[in-house]
Order: C-alpha cells, then sequence, then structure tokens
C-alpha cells in the first residue's frame, strides 16, 4: 500500500509538469470522483485513483504523436481515429501509463484505454473511470447535476447509459463522428439490461 501511494504521490508530480495547468486540475477531479464512486461500489480505491490520475496522461500530445505512438504500439486504427486522433488518447494514454509510469495493473490499463469512447462488457473500474471523467467538481454542462444524482445514488450502468445518451447526441448535434466503441457499449448495456443476455 505505502509502494503505490508513492508510487501515486510522483506520478502526481511529473504530471504537473507535462499537463496544462487546467488539465491537470480536471485530472484530481477525476481522481476526487473516482475515489467517491470506487468507494461506493466496493471497488479498489488505490486503482481507481490511479487510474483517474493517469487518464489523460496523453491529453497535451499532438496528433501527429498520437498516430504514430498508435502505429509503433500496433494499436488497431479505425477511420474514425485516423480522422479524430484525439479520441486516441486514451488507447494512447494506457501505453504511455505502462511504458513512461511503469503501471502494470491491466485494469487499470483497461480503463484508461477506454475512459473516452467505452467499450462492450466494460468492468466497473472501466465505469467508474469513464463516469468520473463526466461528473468531475470541474465539470459545468447542461444535465452534468442529473448525471452526477444518478451516479452517486443509483447505478453505474444507468448512469452510462445515460452519459453513452448525452454524449451521442451532442455529437450528432454539432455534426461529428460517433465512434463504434460508443454505439457498442451502449448497445451491450441496453442488450444486457432489457434481454437479459451476456448476464450470468
Amino acid at each position: 500500500m505505502k509502494k503505490e501511494k508513492n508510487q501515486f504521490e510522483q506520478i502526481k508530480i511529473e504530471l504537473k509538469k507535462v499537463l496544462k495547468p487546467h488539465r491537470f486540475n480536471h485530472t484530481l477531479g477525476v481522481v476526487k470522483s473516482a475515489s467517491k464512486l470506487a468507494r461506493q461500489n466496493g471497488i479498489d480505491v488505490c486503482q481507481a485513483e490511479m487510474a483517474a490520475l493517469l487518464h489523460d496522461c496523453a491529453k497535451n500530445f499532438s496528433n501527429h504523436e498520437m498516430l504514430q505512438i498508435a502505429k509503433d504500439e500496433k494499436i488497431a486504427l479505425d477511420p474514425i481515429m485516423i480522422l479524430e486522433p484525439q479520441l486516441l488518447h486514451g488507447p494512447v494514454g494506457a501505453v504511455v501509463a505502462k511504458k513512461k509510469y511503469h503501471v502494470k495493473d491491466p485494469e487499470v490499463l483497461s480503463a484508461i484505454d477506454c475512459h473516452t469512447t467505452g467499450k462492450s462488457n466494460m468492468s466497473t473500474l472501466d465505469k467508474i473511470i469513464y463516469l468520473a471523467d463526466f461528473i468531475e467538481p470541474g465539470r459545468d454542462y447542461p444535465g452534468v447535476e442529473h448525471l452526477r444524482k444518478t451516479s452517486y445514488d443509483k447505478d453505474l450502468d444507468m448512469a452510462c447509459r445515460e452519459a453513452f445518451d448525452n454524449t451521442i447526441s451532442y455529437v450528432m448535434r454539432i455534426g461529428g463522428l460517433i465512434h463504434p466503441r460508443t454505439i457498442e457499449a451502449r448497445n451491450y448495456m441496453i442488450i444486457e439490461e432489457k434481454y437479459q443476455i451476456n448476464k450470468e
């Protein structure tokens, strides 16, 4: 536990140097929200805080840098990610977390990887980091208070479905590209809940 705490504090010092101030403050907010959600849902708090701390570690990379790292690390590149390289900051961030910050926990790396788009069959930790990114205290957008209430007072699946719906609606309104992983994540949860498929 002490070793994990020391690693966390050292990474926080490093990230403060490389992230823009507003991004670092956002990261600390995500850590706070992820910690609360982890406690409420019986998830290892150290895991949640580490994933939250590193979720945007590649956010300041240029599009060229992210595409190059993705190619070098053989991250699957689909047409939408090539057109919108910022979507890669999750998968690339997982690589950076592993190689630069020496994070080995596959659950933490998965949560970093999918925090932007979501994915099918998300773990509880995946859902926590996805939601914490949306509801951290610094976020201020229409509907955020309702999403916070759903996240903290009800259940993660309901909150994730709401977040997916909000994201898809917003991207449609601005004429943007919706990544297939977001559609797949939403559909997986609806199938699991409504049709009782995938549930054990």
